[in-house]
C-alpha cells in the first residue's frame, strides 16, 4: 500500500519492447536505497515490482494488462517519474489510502497558474465520475490530491508550489495523460450497498 507522497522524482533510463510487456529500468537514489528483488515501487502511481537492482536504477516487468490501462506505454528513455516506496505499518498516513492499481487514464486539460498555486483541470474518464466527489481524494500520477471541484466528465486540483517542483505535475501540459486511482473506500461502499439499494430503487419504480 501507497500514500500518494511522492518520495522523489525518477528518470526512465531504458526500455526494452516484449512481445507482451515492456521492461523498465529507472533511475532512483532515493527509493532504491535497500531496494531487493520483489520489491514493490509506484512509478506513476502504478505499483511495480523490482526484477533487478543495481546501484542507483532497478529494472521493472511491465505486463500488457498494466501498459494498456494506464500511461506508462507512452514512457520513453529521459521521461521523468513519480517514485514511491510502500508504507510501512505504524506509519503516518500523510496522504490517503492508495493501492497502486490504475483505474484508467485521464488527461491535463488546462492549467492556470496564480501567485502561490496552480489549477489543474483533467478529463475524467466515463465510469469515474461517481468516485470522485469535492474536497475528496483522488491519486493523480501516483500523486495523493484533493479534489476541488468535481464534473461530470472533469475534475480540477489545486498545486501547491511544493508538488509543482517536485512531481511531474509541474511540467504536465494540456494534452498529456495522466494515471488515475479513484478513492478505493468509494468503491467498497459502492459494492457492499449495491445489492441492499437495488431493491428499493425497483420499488420507487413501481
Amino acid at each position: 500500500m501507497f500514500t500518494g507522497i511522492v518520495e522523489e522524482l525518477g528518470e526512465i533510463t531504458a526500455v526494452e519492447n516484449l512481445p507482451d510487456a515492456s521492461r523498465f529500468r529507472l533511475r532512483g537514489p532515493l527509493v532504491t536505497e535497500g531496494a531487493k528483488h520483489g520489491d514493490s515501487i509506484a512509478v506513476n502511481g502504478v505499483c511495480l515490482t523490482v526484477v533487478e537492482h543495481e546501484g542507483e536504477e532497478f529494472t521493472a516487468d511491465v505486463m500488457a494488462e498494466t501498459l494498456n490501462r494506464s500511461s506508462l506505454g507512452a514512457l520513453v528513455v529521459g521521461s521523468r517519474v513519480n517514485l514511491e516506496r510502500p508504507t510501512s505499518v505504524g506509519a503516518r498516513l500523510g496522504g490517503h489510502i492508495v493501492q497502486g492499481h490504475v483505474d484508467s487514464v485521464g488527461t491535463v486539460v488546462e492549467r492556470k497558474p496564480s501567485d502561490n498555486w496552480e489549477i489543474v483541470k483533467i478529463s475524467l474518464p466515463a465510469g469515474l465520475s461517481r468516485y470522485v466527489v469535492e474536497k475528496g481524494s483522488i491519486t493523480v500520477d501516483g500523486v495523493s490530491l484533493t479534489v476541488v471541484d468535481a464534473g461530470p466528465d472533469y475534475f480540477t486540483i489545486s498545486l501547491i508550489p511544493t508538488t509543482l517542483a517536485l512531481t511531474t505535475l509541474g511540467i504536465k501540459q494540456p494534452g498529456d495523460p495522466v494515471n488515475l486511482e479513484v478513492d478505493i473506500i468509494a468503491k467498497y461502499v459502492e459494492r457492499l450497498l449495491g445489492d441492499r439499494a437495488l431493491p428499493s430503487s425497483q420499488e420507487a419504480t413501481q
